[in-house]
C-alpha cells in the first residue's frame, strides 16, 4: 500500500501551504513570501479537489508528527494537445507544486506521490507527462523515467 492518498478538499488549506513551502524554494532570497492570494484561492482549489473526474489531481503523505498537516504534495493536471507520432490522442500530464514538508525530508514521501500521480496519467492514457525539475529533484524524476528536454518555452504573463 502507498504512503501516499488522493488529497481530498478538506486538503486545500495544507496544499496551498506546502505550494508556499515550494515557491519559497525557489526563491533566491529564502523563503517568506507573500501569501495573500491564499484566501482567494482556496475555493476554486477546493472545488477542483472535489472533482473526481477532473483534469486536476493532487496526492498527498499525511505527516507523520504533526495530526492534520501534510508533509508531501505532488499535483498534476491533464490536458490535450493536437495529437502526434507517439502521442496519436493528445493527451498530455503536467506535473506541478512538487513540495515537501522541510522537516520530513529524505522519506520518500515525493517518489510516493510522484508514483501515485504517473499512475493516474497511465489509466488516463497520457502521451507524455512534462515538468520543470529542479536540480535538487532531477534524480528523482531521474529515476522515475524522466529525461531532460531542450525547452525552448517562452511565457507571456496577462
Amino acid at each position: 500500500m502507498s504512503l501516499a492518498r488522493r488529497a481530498l478538499p478538506e486538503d486545500a488549506v495544507e496544499l496551498l501551504r506546502l505550494r508556499q513551502v515550494m515557491i519559497d524554494s525557489l526563491r533566491s532570497t529564502g523563503g517568506g513570501g507573500p501569501t495573500e492570494w491564499h484566501a482567494e484561492s482556496l475555493p476554486t482549489l477546493r472545488e477542483r479537489l472535489a472533482e473526481p473526474d477532473g483534469d486536476f489531481v493532487a496526492f498527498v503523505v499525511d505527516h507523520p508528527d504533526r495530526p492534520g498537516a501534510l508533509a508531501a504534495l505532488v499535483a498534476g493536471t491533464l490536458e490535450y494537445r493536437i495529437g502526434k507520432a507517439g502521442n496519436p490522442h493528445g493527451r498530455v500530464g503536467y506535473v506541478f507544486s512538487v513540495a515537501t514538508d522541510p522537516d520530513a525530508r529524505r522519506r520518500g514521501y515525493a517518489r510516493a506521490c510522484m508514483e501515485e500521480l504517473v499512475a493516474w496519467f497511465r489509466e488516463r492514457g497520457v502521451g507524455h507527462v512534462l515538468l520543470t525539475a529542479s536540480q535538487e529533484a532531477e534524480p528523482l524524476y531521474a529515476s522515475l523515467g524522466f529525461t531532460r528536454d531542450p525547452d525552448p518555452s517562452m511565457r507571456l504573463l496577462l
